[in-house]
């Protein structure tokens, strides 16, 4: 049914009772028609004026609305919101011509679930659509401010470190819903009648508001009626509105059936506020716009809105706000109290792979999307933001589309970032008061700026020199600290990785002349004696040069000239390869890991070819390479077949990344951490056959026998072994088997250490360190022992090692060793055999020997 219809029939059916209680409000009614345009004729309205009661008046009306139809009796009815809001509140709660509030309320939500249902993406064709379940993940919430402290290390930390911080400042239930977590009683015992969500652009405040209104829709949320109000729309309204029409413009609801469902609920309403930032009109300012004082009453939106937020009208309806942290302090002002500051921090690990497994909907492409990811520290971090979650799933899927191998063709980090941008200032940035290129440069020069500075956060003043309007930046968020007695803003970029990109992007904004200038300045001018340049090492943070080096990338570039008209002019090109180069030809380990970086982001590979040529060795060892320097590393050998050594130490976790380089390489040197019997197979897949290993250093969970006799036959397997050390869960009489038989299969080792945890309590552990030496032959052990009485021994008891051990045997009289075996009964030392082949061997007589301290004591068994 037409609104105006709807309101006519309402008038209709009324009217005797309007005819008696509209009184002193007829003629500012009347006086109203009169100037709309067309409604009421002058003669008419004279008529009308000159009548000696308010009731003939309205007689005389009554005329006038017959023959005007419906859209005069709708303006009547408009007039009597304004000026009989009360009268029509009394009417319309007994109007037998609205639907019946069940009814009327069954509809709208299944209204809700129709429009709601889907989410329209950046990149969608005319007419696609994906289900909001595909994509919706429950965000990180945080229901405090935090100290500048600690955001100050947030937007420093990367990987792992970032992921436990965030994960230990959500203080919100994962397993309730988001409304449940915001609207809970807090310590105090108060529960807040309006909560402000804060949370950066991408973050996914709009995503959850539309969350909410599904799960109400569905039946999963305890509230009699919700409201969404869309900021963007409210711009729109350039006339006065009652709330109730305001709150009709986002539903299939006319403005008399939401004002029923008010008065029949008027203590489980929730209003959801969404964009409170996108308001182009202000709402402090309050100088002839005088704040309605009840739903029907018009006013102008802003007065409206204002009268919501403050509680003037509807004060006992829930209010949720959602904005970026821009316009969070203006809001806190302005919002009824009790209230709550809230804030979205984004995904941490476990959203982030639940985000990915809802996305792709199939277990393998998930696991191979979500570990390619996981791989790089940069982009796994900036995957808190639930936009560059999409932004990666939607490359990635398109990559194996085509069928790229994406294990080895993952997309640069700047070209994620570059996207990220370019969705933001499409999508989010309706209403810039500056250009675009202006923007950039002001963020860029902020950005370095506080690269030079070492600095991630800024105060009002320092943002205002290179921007005119920092609350409108997309990119910056805006914090409220206390200091002392007052409190102070700071603004900062997302991340600190942001910070950098926009360094970047701003140098090769500038002219040629004055971007190479720029990137000659910042090159320390002293050089270092062992490790000289030419151009002198950059002052910059590198990881500002890795993402120059990302945007010279030629698929970068095209879409930088597409996008922005901008390109990195060549002579800048020239003179970061020409960095790249010189730092690998005097080939300091130490920045290594910013070459391959480098290289990795330029994705050329004849210039990787050439920068990695004068390394014949590849050493990472002083301290554990992350899995985006892992990944790099893969990238660029995978072009360097001439590297024929590798060096590295690294996390179990990166075997399987690993794996290929370290099967093709024939010299290694490698210290794994983190090890536990669950990788030992990844590990010896990757160590293959016929290898130089000249160290084999596994650190981490203590290994089992079965685990460590893996390992040795692999070892078996090796031309040549040095240095091999072992954690065990313990020191057993099985493990001096297992190594009896790995000492009798091979002489190409040189030392194995095993060893078990200082705090290890197992009994059957005879001693907590054992070392075996191999010289020219010529094998020594030496051990830690234990002092927990008889340990047994069972085996092929060889001359040499009996030897060993009367030598090497503590003299304490606590500790007691029993061999229980076979000892050769010729003069010379017997051939040795497998200890399952010991027993069929005739000259072998069983013998059962024990050491205590000084004494030695043999006793020969039938």
């Amino acid at each position: 049914m037409e609104h105006d219809e709807i309101r006519a029939q309402f008038v209709d059916s009324h009217w005797a009772k309007l005819v008696q209680r509209v009184d002193t409000a007829v003629m500012p009614i009347v006086d109203e028609l009169l100037s709309n345009k067309g409604m009421l004729g002058y003669e008419a309205y004279c008529n009308i004026k000159s009548a000696d009661t308010n009731q003939n008046k309205m007689r005389e009306l009554h005329g006038v609305l017959n023959s005007g139809g419906n859209k005069i009796k709708s303006a009547f009815y408009s007039g009597l919101e304004k000026h009989a809001a009360l009268l029509l509140r009394d009417l319309s709660s007994n109007s037998p011509t609205t639907e019946g509030h069940e009814e009327s309320l069954d509809k709208y939500k299944e209204w809700i679930q129709r429009e709601y249902k889907y989410v329209t993406e950046y990149n969608s064709l005319p007419g696609e659509q994906v289900l909001i379940c595909e994509r919706y993940t429950q965000p990180l919430i945080i229901m405090r401010h935090r100290e500048k402290e600690e955001r100050t290390e947030e937007l420093r930390l990367m990987g792992k470190s970032f992921q436990q911080l965030i994960i230990s400042e959500n203080n919100a239930e994962k397993d309730r819903t988001v409304l449940d977590a915001l609207f809970s009683v807090d310590n105090k015992g108060i529960c807040p009648d309006a909560v402000i969500l804060q949370g950066n652009s991408g973050k996914g405040k709009s995503f959850t508001a539309q969350k909410i209104m599904c799960d109400w829709a569905s039946g999963h949320l305890d509230f009699d009626c919700i409201f969404h109000l869309k900021c963007k729309e409210l711009n729109q309204i350039s006339e006065e509105q009652s709330l109730v029409e305001i709150l009709s413009i986002n539903s299939n609801l006319t403005s008399d059936q939401i004002f029923q469902m008010l008065q029949k609920s008027p203590k489980r309403v929730l209003v959801l506020i969404d964009g409170f930032d996108e308001l182009k009109f202000s709402l402090s300012d309050t100088s002839n716009k005088s704040t309605p004082k009840n739903l029907c009453e018009k006013a102008q939106p802003e007065a409206t809105l204002r009268g919501l937020l403050n509680g003037c009208i509807l004060p006992k309806a829930l209010l949720l706000v959602t904005t970026r942290s821009t316009a969070a302090k203006n809001l806190i002002d302005l919002l009824k109290k009790p209230q709550r500051f809230t804030e979205i921090l984004g995904f941490s690990e476990m959203e982030v792979k639940e985000y990915f497994q809802k996305f792709y909907q199939d277990e393998k492409l998930f696991k191979k999307a979500y570990e390619s990811v996981k791989a790089n520290e940069i982009l796994f971090t900036a995957c808190s933001i639930p936009v560059i979650c999409w932004i990666i799933c939607t490359v990635i899927r398109e990559r194996l589309n085509k069928g790229t191998d994406i294990a080895r063709h993952l997309e640069t980090t700047t070209s994620i970032y570059l996207d990220f941008v370019s969705i933001l200032l499409q999508h989010h940035c309706q209403g810039l008061n500056e250009s675009v290129p202006t923007l950039l440069k002001g963020l860029g020069q902020l950005a370095e700026k506080g690269m030079l500075k070492k600095q991630v956060l800024f105060d009002e003043k320092t943002v205002k020199e290179t921007l005119s309007d920092p609350g409108s930046s997309l990119f910056l968020t805006k914090s409220l600290f206390k200091k002392r007695t007052r409190q102070e803003t700071m603004y900062s970029f997302m991340h600190l990785s942001f910070q950098e990109f926009f360094t970047a992007l701003y140098y090769i904004s500038l002219d040629e002349k004055e971007c190479l200038s720029k990137l000659k300045q910042q090159s320390c001018d002293v050089q270092d004696k062992n490790f000289p340049l030419k151009i002198g090492l950059p002052k910059l943070d590198f990881s500002v040069i890795q993402f120059l080096c990302g945007l010279c990338n030629e698929e970068v570039s095209c879409l930088l000239k597409e996008t922005y008209n901008v390109s990195v002019p060549p002579s800048v090109q020239a003179h970061l390869k020409e960095l790249i180069l010189e730092i690998s030809s005097n080939r300091n380990y130490e920045l290594l890991p910013v070459i391959l970086h480098c290289l990795y982001e330029l994705h050329e590979k004849d210039f990787v070819q050439k920068a990695v040529n004068p390394w014949q060795k590849i050493k990472m060892v002083r301290k554990r390479v992350s899995r985006t320097d892992c990944w790099a590393l893969v990238y660029c050998l995978e072009f360097c077949p001439h590297v024929k050594s590798l060096m590295l130490n690294f996390a179990a976790e990166e075997l399987k990344l690993l794996q290929h380089v370290l099967c093709r390489t024939p010299n290694l040197k490698l210290m794994v951490q983190s090890l536990a019997d669950t990788d030992v197979c990844d590990m010896i897949s990757a160590l293959g056959e016929g290898k130089l290993l000249g160290e084999l250093l596994l650190y981490g969970d203590s290994l089992s026998n079965q685990s460590l006799q893996q390992i040795l036959h692999a070892l078996q397997k090796q031309k040549t072994v040095g240095i091999v050390n072992i954690p065990l869960k313990n020191i057993s009489a099985d493990t001096a088997l297992i190594l009896t038989d790995f000492l009798q299969s091979t002489e190409n080792w040189e030392e194995i250490r095993l060893h078990t945890r200082a705090d290890c309590s197992d009994t059957e552990s005879f001693c907590s360190d054992f070392i075996l030496n191999n010289q020219d032959g010529e094998i020594s052990f030496d051990a830690v022992w234990n002092s927990r009485g008889a340990v047994e021994l069972t085996g092929l008891l060889m001359e040499k090692g009996i030897r060993l051990l009367k030598e090497k045997f503590p003299k304490s009289q606590k500790c007691t060793v029993q061999l229980n075996g076979f000892r050769c009964s010729k003069s010379t030392e017997c051939r040795t055999y497998p200890t399952e082949q010991i027993r069929t061997v005739g000259c072998n007589q069983r013998v059962t020997i024990m050491i205590r301290g000084d004494k030695y004591i043999e006793e020969k068994l039938k």
